[in-house]
Order: structure tokens, then C-alpha cells, then sequence
């Protein structure tokens, strides 16, 4: 019986126990949580890292993608640019070439009995002509194409229309120039026309 009595437990103590009990499984269940807290939370840092990194490429991506755009916007106007200045200039360059030829034959007729005085003024005038047109040019970036006989042939900036022998040249060489080239920047208006040696 005394047995039995040592396997009794008061009211109390049973209170006690399932009290203990149930702080126990509160503690666990605690813990439980802040593990799953902490689980989540790197999930959710991973998660929020990775997103930043998205953003980060996707912001990087943009950004390049409007620096091509913005370079190549300003190449395009650039290009617009020289295209106006090339069709204008070679409608102006016949301009030029009819002053030459006033200027040529202004200088052929000195001295057929014409006034002097009055030939003089004309041919400074025509030079004066020509001066300014060349000075239009030059404010354009269009200058001469350097041909001159001797000069050697270029094919991208002489176009050959002849062929000649001549001792005095020596192979490929400009022997005539019938036509002034010009040229914008590294872009051709309009070139030279020669006569080419040997």
C-alpha cells in the first residue's frame, strides 16, 4: 500500500507537472519559431539579394543601352550634317569652276587691244570672286584636294579620264588636271579629274 500511496500525486503537484509540461512545449514551440524566423529571414535576405542584383543588372543594361543610343543619335546628326554640306557644295562647285574660266579667260585676252585698266579691274575682281567663295568653303571644312602635275594618282580622290606617256613623269602620276577635286573631313564632294602618266 505504500506503494501506492508513493505513486500518488497530489493535485498540486499535478498542476505542477503539467504546468512545467506546458512551459516546456512553449519553449520548444518558441524555438521552433525563431528557427523558422531565422530560415525565412535568410530566405528573404537571399530573396531581396538577388532581386538587388537584378536591379543592378537591369540598371546597368539601361544605362549602356542609352549611351549607345545617345552616341549613336549624335553620329547620325553628324552624318546629316557632312550628307547637307557634300549636296550644297557640289551644286556651288560648278559656281567655282565657271569663276576659273572667267579668270583663265580673262588672263588670255590681256593685251588684245582691250583697255588694260578696265582688264586689270576685272580680273581682281574675279579673284576677289574667288577669293570668298574659297573662304565659304574653308568655313565648311571643304577644302582642295591636292592634285598637281607630278602628284601621284590616287583613286580614291582622282578620277582618271586619259592616259598619256611622258618622259618627264614618272608612273601613275598626274600629268593634267581637267577638274579640282574637293573633299569634306575624310569624305570625297567631288573628285579630281585628271589625266594620268605612264
Amino acid at each position: 500500500m505504500k506503494k501506492d500511496e508513493d505513486k500518488h500525486i497530489d493535485s498540486d503537484e499535478a498542476e505542477e507537472i503539467v504546468f512545467e509540461a506546458e512551459e516546456d512545449a512553449a519553449e520548444d514551440k518558441a524555438q521552433v519559431t525563431e528557427d523558422e524566423d531565422d530560415e525565412s529571414e535568410a530566405d528573404d535576405g537571399s530573396d531581396a539579394s538577388e532581386e538587388i542584383r537584378k536591379l543592378e543588372d537591369r540598371y546597368v543594361r539601361l544605362f549602356a543601352e542609352y549611351d549607345n543610343f545617345r552616341k549613336r543619335t549624335a553620329k547620325e546628326k553628324e552624318d546629316l550634317y557632312s550628307s547637307a554640306v557634300v549636296e550644297v557644295t557640289k551644286q556651288w562647285l560648278a559656281v567655282l569652276d565657271n569663276i576659273d574660266r572667267a579668270i583663265d579667260a580673262a588672263k588670255a585676252q590681256q593685251g588684245d587691244g582691250v583697255d588694260e585698266e578696265v582688264e586689270d579691274k576685272m580680273l581682281q575682281g574675279l579673284e576677289l570672286i574667288k577669293k570668298q567663295a574659297a573662304d565659304v568653303l574653308t568655313k565648311i571644312n571643304v577644302t582642295e584636294i591636292p592634285c598637281e602635275r607630278g602628284t601621284a594618282f590616287d583613286p580614291n580622290l582622282h578620277e582618271a579620264v586619259m592616259h598619256t606617256e611622258d618622259d618627264t613623269l614618272g608612273e601613275n602620276e598626274v600629268a593634267q588636271v581637267f577638274q579640282k577635286g574637293y573633299i569634306l573631313k575624310d569624305r570625297v564632294v567631288r573628285h579630281a579629274v585628271v589625266q594620268v602618266a605612264n
